[in-house]
């Protein structure tokens, strides 16, 4: 059985240095990612419980396996998108245990149900028994897999690209022996896979290869893999068990993609389908391979890899090379890397005149309806995210402390003994007794942070909570040193909202009605008016809309958020429901419009804190 979900109450495991602090950025991505705040991840080498990761729900814990990272913890910051790609097979491993804390409920329920019932545990991620597990919890268990990983995609569709990197891994943990020993990586720099394991001979019998289609075949329903990198192993499957019996396991697959998180009723009648179609008793242990190899007659046949473990090995080769880095283009000179940097700050600097300076650019109507006075909750929530602003840009005092043979400093009688000791016995004293202890302050980093409206029909109903946010950010910011930010809606014509360097005293309303978008003169704007690409700074650009643009807009869109993340500023692209982002930009699909000034607001605080 897949090792991911934990029914027992093992012993928690506690990380220590690099991995202690590594494990705490974890947690506070896995709170965004899960929805709950008591949430605890551990990463760790050896941690899993025998897997790449998995999720013991009585100890709230997510424990990933750290000899999948491949670096030094210590050099890892999970809260930066960029650091990610560093170790994209662990980062896809943490999506896909979170998947399960947010959609496993059913299997958390009942497994813990069997644990309590059985005298060994519910799953073998920590060694137990397989023979008190019945087959249709198994066969449940395995449906889950990819079930989460559809239901988490919905939600989240650009985390696809780590859930394939992860696929191997996690592909792997279900069809590997462990080997004997692990060397758990505390240092380095160069990539690791952690323990050395091959797939294992997987037996041609019904069981092994309905199993393999539960967490392969399955995963291109799901939308992870692609159907062309598992044919082989589909005709190799429909091999053992017919066409017309893959058929029907699909079809139960595909219910479970269907199924909601806590029908667990659903999910273990689907099981127990899924063991009459192969033939095993569904109260019973789940067989294994030598049982139906026996009952075959085909025990002891051969030692060679069989071919549904040469299909295995082929569909992780293809995940794998597909999503292999192509090599690099020969990249443009720095001449003309500087020339096209100066042209896009040329740029910038021009929109952001003829937006700030004239009010606004392009050849549409007026969208700003008028102006009203803040209300006191938005008052209050303005104070509330100065407050937490000031907080994250507070840096303490870096120490700094010497030694010296001679004054000026504090004389450390050790030292001066150690000193005297030497010039006794002859030798040229090298003790250093005087300290000096230097205490710098850290300079606050610049908040930067930009807001572009989409006003385009489809984006009515966000109108009215981002003409809010506008004024709390903006009243937020002016009380946070060295901080700026501005506001801008783009139709037709793209318009301030708020000014850089202003506070307003009233809150700008707009309406959305334009039948399309100059989404790159607001970027431009922003870039300029705001320093998005100032280095020193904690830089934001927030982008409200449904990404449904023009082509001209698409490709220049892209350029300038290529740019802007290039330079180190974050993109947040909201969204009420389904929305097309762009490469780099993070998506958060809001389901309240009243919660768009506190989603910024924390993005803010994130930026100021992380940089």
């Amino acid at each position: 059985m897949t090792g991911h979900l934990i029914a027992t109450t093992p012993d928690p495991r506690i990380p220590a240095g690099g991995w202690l602090r590594l494990s705490a950025a974890l947690t506070e991505q896995a709170e965004t990612l899960t929805g709950r705040d008591d949430l605890t991840v551990t990463c760790a080498p050896g941690a899993g419980q025998g897997s790449p990761g998995c999720f013991i729900p009585a100890l709230a814990t997510i424990e990933l396996d750290g000899t999948h990272l491949g670096h030094a913890p210590s050099t890892c910051d999970p809260r930066r998108p960029s650091d990610r790609e560093r170790y994209p097979a662990l980062w896809g491993v943490f999506l896909h245990e979170s998947a399960h804390v947010r959609h496993s409920h059913w299997h958390a329920r009942t497994a813990a149900i069997n644990a309590s019932t059985t005298t060994a545990p519910a799953s073998t991620g920590g060694g137990g028994d397989e023979a008190a597990t019945s087959a249709h919890l198994e066969a449940a268990t395995m449906l889950e897999e990819s079930r989460i990983e559809a239901a988490h995609l919905r939600g989240r569709p650009a985390d696809r690209r780590w859930l394939r990197a992860s696929a191997r891994q996690l592909v792997l943990a279900d069809f590997t022996t462990p080997a004997t020993t692990t060397t758990a990586p505390a240092t380095g720099t160069g990539p690791k896979t952690g323990a050395s394991a091959e797939v294992r001979q997987v037996a041609m019998t019904p069981w092994e290869a309905a199993r393999a289609a539960a967490l392969v075949l399955a995963r291109v329903d799901a939308g992870v893999l692609e159907a062309e990198e598992t044919e082989t192993l589909a005709a190799v499957i429909t091999g053992v068990l017919g066409a017309s019996r893959l058929s029907a396991l699909s079809a139960l697959w595909h219910l479970a993609h269907t199924t909601a998180d806590d029908d667990d009723e659903a999910m273990l009648e689907l099981g127990r389908r899924w063991c009459t179609i192969l033939d095993a008793h569904p109260e019973e242990p789940p067989p294994t391979p030598e049982d139906e190899e026996e009952e075959e007659g085909k025990a002891g046949e051969s030692s060679a890899p069989s071919p549904l473990t040469e299909a295995i090995t082929a569909v992780l080769i293809a995940v794998a090379e597909a999503d292999a880095p192509p090599a690099p283009p020969a990249g443009p000179s720095r001449v003309a890397k500087r020339a096209a940097e100066r042209d896009a700050h040329r740029r910038a600097t021009h929109a952001a005149g003829r937006v700030f300076t004239s009010g606004g650019s392009g050849s549409g109507a007026d969208r700003i309806t008028g102006t009203r006075p803040p209300t006191p909750a938005e008052q209050a929530a303005a104070r509330k995210l100065a407050r937490h602003l000031k907080a994250a840009a507070h840096r303490e005092r870096t120490t700094t402390t010497t030694t010296s043979t001679t004054p000026p400093g504090r004389l450390r009688m050790r030292g001066a003994l150690a000193a005297d000791a030497q010039r006794a016995a002859g030798a040229t004293p090298t003790a250093e007794p005087f300290t000096q202890t230097t205490r710098r302050h850290t300079p606050t980093p610049p908040l930067r942070l930009g807001i572009a409206c989409d006003v385009s029909g489809s984006m009515r109903e966000l109108a009215a909570p981002i003409a809010s946010t506008a004024w709390i950010l903006a009243k937020a910011a002016a009380s946070v040193p060295d901080a700026r930010s501005a506001t801008v809606i783009f139709g037709k014509r793209v318009q301030p909202i708020t000014y850089p360097g202003k506070t307003p005293a009233r809150v700008r309303e707009f309406k959305a009605i334009d039948p399309y978008e100059q989404f790159c003169e607001a970027v431009d704007a922003l870039d300029a008016a705001v320093e998005l690409t100032r280095p020193d700074a904690a830089s934001l650009l927030v982008i409200v809309s449904d990404g449904l643009f023009r082509e001209p807009e698409l490709i220049g869109g892209k350029e300038r958020i290529n740019r802007l993340t290039g330079h180190g500023c974050a993109v947040l692209w909201l969204a009420l429901g389904m929305a097309v982002p762009m490469d780099g930009a993070h998506l958060i699909t809001l389901t309240n419009p009243a919660e768009t000034a506190d989603v910024i607001g924390r993005a803010a605080t994130r930026a100021l804190r992380t940089t």
